[in-house]
């Protein structure tokens, strides 16, 4: 059987998952692709065929999605791991990094599964309450795709405008400086009426914002129709912030509650994010949950057995193009019903995301 019609077709079995209403949940349906595409990968993607070799695993020998051996996201610093040839390749995105670090870099031959498994799952966790075919107002504390065409944060924000967002949506850092004063400006005539308002960035993002609005005596108390999304950590360049710290000054500068600020949990090497429920499950405890194309294991990072609280593997459907079992250097806390993220393993970089804008506008703090 050829590459491409096997790689179309569990494209289009996906495809047809991700453009389902809300969603629906289906663990035979999980089992079999990812069983499916494990297959496909190990076939395609020789790095990734070796790597399970050595670990005495090959598709004929499992019958459990649970088997699939996962990927430290260090390779991706290391290898073109793709299921592809290389030549194919319609994009690309690098890892954020730190200015003396390794980029990782992930290679798509199509953004197509991508986008189809961002727009729903960004929609049901930060603008649950969006009308059918209206828009939201989204800020992000980012830079545009023309500054950064290889940050995956930046294109989920730009597919997310193309496609959920109004006419006055922006992104707010260019030229390796955050615009706070169009920022401040345009959040002080946020009224109380309107479409869903979002601001989106990295953490140390806010923190800048928060910084200037400081230096300019400004604090407001923006309306529920806010809420704020942040992501990439806590660690900036030369400082570092707690979440209940950063939180906290959202809420006093911004006026947005702790209630209203949703983590997201990403990375470059997948093709799917988490979100926490806040919004999506309200009268529930917060954790994180994501899209029914993805599973989250908590593993002894020793024994590779299920732990309660171990190192955090995500398999994500999403990477068809590329591995879809991820070793992440994170650490996590088994909810059940969810997830939720409590640091990295020892040794592990700090995650990039906040330290490259934190870098990027050039501040030391």
């Amino acid at each position: 059987m050829s590459a491409d019609p096997t790689r179309a077709e569990l494209d289009g079995r996906l495809l047809a998952w991700m453009a389902e209403p809300d969603g629906p949940d289906d663990e035979t349906r999980f089992a079999r692709i990812a069983l499916d595409l494990f297959a496909f990968q190990f076939a395609h993607c020789e790095p990734y065929r070796r790597f399970c070799e050595g670990r005495g695993v090959v598709p004929d020998g499992i019958r459990d999605w649970r088997e699939i051996p996962p990927v430290p996201t260090g390779a991706f610093k290391e290898l073109a791991l793709t299921s592809f040839p290389l030549e194919r390749a319609v994009h690309v995105f690098r890892t954020s990094g730190t200015s003396t670090s390794a980029r990782g870099v992930i290679h798509l031959d199509t953004l197509a599964l991508y986008e189809a498994s961002l727009l729903p799952t960004f929609r049901r966790f930060l603008l649950p309450d969006l009308a059918p075919g209206a828009r939201a107002h989204i800020v992000a504390l980012a830079p545009s795709p023309a500054d950064a065409p290889d940050s995956s944060l930046t294109h989920m924000f730009h597919v997310a405008m193309r496609e959920l967002g109004d006419a006055e949506s922006f992104f707010a850092l260019g030229d390796g400086a955050l615009d706070a004063k169009r920022v401040i400006r345009h959040l002080s005539d946020c009224e109380e009426d309107g479409p869903p308002l979002l601001l989106c960035g990295a953490a140390f993002a806010f923190v800048h914002l928060l910084d200037a609005m400081e230096a300019e005596g400004v604090a407001l108390s923006l309306p529920p129709r806010v809420r704020v999304m942040e992501t990439g950590g806590f660690k900036g360049r030369a400082r570092e912030r707690t979440r209940d710290e950063l939180y906290g000054e959202i809420e006093a500068r911004l006026g947005v509650p702790a209630a209203r600020i949703v983590n997201q949990y990403g990375m470059t090497e997948l093709g799917s994010q988490f979100y926490d429920s806040i919004f999506a499950r309200p009268d529930e405890p917060r954790r994180k949950l994501g899209p029914p194309w993805c599973r989250v294991r908590i593993v002894d990072p020793r024994s590779g057995e299920p732990a309660t609280r171990g190192a955090l593997h995500v398999f994500d459907l999403a990477n068809a193009g590329s591995v879809l079992a991820i070793q992440t250097a994170d650490l996590g806390h088994d909810l059940g019903t969810g997830f939720e993220v409590i640091g990295r393993e020892p040794g592990a970089e700090a995650r990039g995301c906040s330290i490259a804008i934190d870098e990027l506008l050039g501040r030391r703090g």
